[in-house]
């Protein structure tokens, strides 16, 4: 079988610690790993959480730190620890509304963008998230990258989101590749604990450098 990647290749992407082999498909996370949309993600829950009477609920490092569970699971925790009485299913229309509206200032992640675009042809890739399927595909569409990938599995279409390891595990058998011999790369702690229960080989990519 033809060697995918020479050491020469690889060393394109060595910012995000690539393993040389052993996997036949790699699945991306979509918000903060293939996209810089995370401050937009931010920006879209506080003007949520601001219409629903709630502002200053959620810091922001505390949404980091929660980066890649479902907005339905955001909302449950912020109700049990503040006392709030959030309608989920209200506040996650009006949090993708309000994101949609400036997904325009989303930007790719370069490193990880190329190295997706290195693959094309050569083995399957799928992106997993736990984001919603409309926002993930329009994700994808504002910045040019909806036809990189074969499987692209969101919050609809499994159970339990991240940390749960089903979107990872939906994400390999759509792909018709062992979970063993699938690749992630991840950002947030939520889709890394996803990912290692899946029992894939786990690449952390690092948050983007941000210039203030």
């Amino acid at each position: 079988m033809q060697t995918l990647h020479t050491h020469l290749e690889m060393t394109q992407f060595s910012s995000l610690n690539i393993p040389d082999g052993g996997y036949d498909a790699v699945i991306f996370d979509l918000d903060g790993t293939l996209v810089d949309s995370m401050p937009i993600h931010f920006k879209a829950w506080c003007e949520a959480l601001t219409k629903h009477d709630a502002p200053n609920v959620f810091p922001e490092d505390v949404f980091y730190a929660l980066g890649g569970r479902p907005t339905k699971d955001i909302v449950e925790d912020l109700n049990g620890e503040c006392g709030l009485h959030l309608n989920a299913e209200e506040l996650a229309v009006d949090k993708r509304e309000a994101f949609l509206r400036n997904i325009k200032q989303v930007e790719i992640i370069e490193d990880v963008v190329a190295f997706a675009q290195s693959l094309r042809g050569k083995m399957p890739m799928g992106v997993a998230t736990g984001g919603t399927r409309v926002v993930a595909e329009k994700t994808l569409q504002a910045v040019g990258l909806s036809d990189l990938f074969d499987e692209v599995v969101t919050a609809n279409d499994v159970a339990c989101g991240k940390p749960a390891p089903d979107v990872y595990l939906e994400s390999a058998d759509r792909l018709g590749v062992a979970p063993e011999r699938c690749l992630v790369l991840e950002d947030a702690p939520a889709g890394l604990i996803a990912a290692q229960s899946a029992g894939m080989q786990v690449v952390t990519v690092p948050a983007p450098v941000r210039v203030h």
